[in-house]
């Protein structure tokens, strides 16, 4: 992250109009002008400075899916090269569990200090335990929890073994690291081996590692709110309002927000943000939309993942993944594969105009993944499903 001084700050909050904002945060995410295919995957993890991982896999894993909705079908293989080799990331807790520029570890080190400062853990850690774990690793190299001794007792999944408990603690204190997911699983191994000589420190102060990671996640927001801003990284709302300040982030008003006081990236307000869109569809875990309140802000669109919900009660689907078009969000799909169909289950369309988007969408998306039709199923306007099927033929 760049250690520039912080530009003046404006005597007077910068306007805004709700478009304007929009676009700076799609540009801002990746969304808007031409992508940085030389960059590529690991360019999309240092601007972002954060991708999420969850459990979930329909098309494919919400981190490979959230390089390929900025990129376009870059092949999946070489989205977890990208990511964990050579050191580039590592795995730890951001906005959730997240994959992070290696660059970033000297910035999480306040955190690294909180779980070391913790009183009190959900889970007993006998005695040896954590030393039994540590000497493993070093004797061993990179292990997986089953590796370690197993991952679980016989009971249900938050009951954990003693190993897994102690390399879990390692990873929050900083002295292990997850450095690649095998079959999901976590594989651990030991900061000092994993973390380049020159960042394997918790030097920086607290208030200096919160201060750059509120400018990171302004940067990458392009323009947001406090809630905004520092929930990208789960910071404290005390923990912005004690550095804002310093990051040279921009006071600005935008239209229809309300009333809420937001800042900017001063960089994206030198010129205005152009190029072509982006058409694509967006795992619900993408820093684009993951926080509800922003993107009804700034799309005036509702969304929630639904794969918690029981069944009767879901309106738009197990996981149903917004669909960008034009710089907004036009609908719904909730996909799924059978063999070489990827098959939209349930599609939620704002009109006829969202139509051509949602088809590219799905088009790009199946292809991606090694599909070679699609097929719709449940649409509620008998009409746009007519279409959505014609205009996928």
């Amino acid at each position: 992250m760049p250690t520039t001084a912080p530009r003046p700050t404006p005597p007077h909050p910068v306007p805004l109009s709700a478009a304007e904002a929009r676009r700076l945060s799609l540009r801002a995410q990746g969304f808007l002008g031409a992508p940085n295919r030389a960059a590529g995957v690991r360019g999309v993890l240092r601007h972002l400075g954060a991708v999420q991982l969850d459990t979930i896999s329909v098309l494919a894993r919400s981190h490979e899916l959230i390089p390929y909705a900025r990129l376009g079908a870059v092949g999946r293989k070489k989205v977890e090269q990208a990511y964990w080799t050579q050191t580039h990331a590592f795995e730890y807790w951001s906005h959730a569990a997240c994959i992070l520029p290696i660059e970033e570890w000297p910035h999480f080190a306040f955190r690294r200090r909180a779980y070391r400062n913790r009183p009190h853990w959900n889970h007993h850690l006998p005695d040896g335990a954590y030393t039994q774990v540590i000497e493993q690793l070093r004797a061993e190299g990179p292990l997986t929890a089953t590796e370690l001794g197993g991952a679980k007792n016989k009971g249900e999944w938050w009951d954990w073994s003693d190993s897994k408990v102690a390399v879990e603690r390692a990873l929050m204190f900083g002295e292990v690291v997850c450095v690649e997911r095998r079959g999901w699983k976590r594989v651990y191994d030991l900061a000092e081996r994993a973390i380049p000589a020159d960042l394997l420190h918790d030097d920086l102060h607290d208030l200096e590692c919160v201060r750059r990671l509120v400018l990171q996640a302004g940067r990458a927001l392009g323009v947001g709110t406090r809630s905004d801003i520092a929930d990208y990284h789960r910071l404290r709302s005390e923990q912005f309002d004690a550095v804002i300040e310093g990051t040279g982030l921009v006071p600005v008003t935008v239209e229809g927000w309300g009333g809420k006081q937001a800042w900017a990236d001063p960089a994206a307000l030198e010129s205005a943000p152009r190029g072509r869109h982006r058409t694509t569809l967006l795992s619900p875990f993408d820093s684009l939309v993951w926080e509800r309140a922003r993107a009804e802000r700034i799309f005036g669109f509702t969304h929630r993942l639904e794969a918690y919900v029981p069944k009767p009660k879901r309106i738009h689907g197990y996981f149903a993944m917004p669909v960008l078009a034009g710089g907004r969000l036009v609908g719904r799909v909730d996909p799924a594969r059978e063999g070489t169909t990827l098959v939209a289950r349930q599609v939620s369309l704002d009109g006829p105009k969202a139509v051509p988007g949602v088809a590219q969408a799905l088009l790009e998306a199946a292809s991606w993944v090694g599909c070679d039709s699609v097929r719709v199923e449940r649409m509620a306007d008998p009409a746009l499903k007519r279409d959505l099927v014609a205009a996928l033929a």
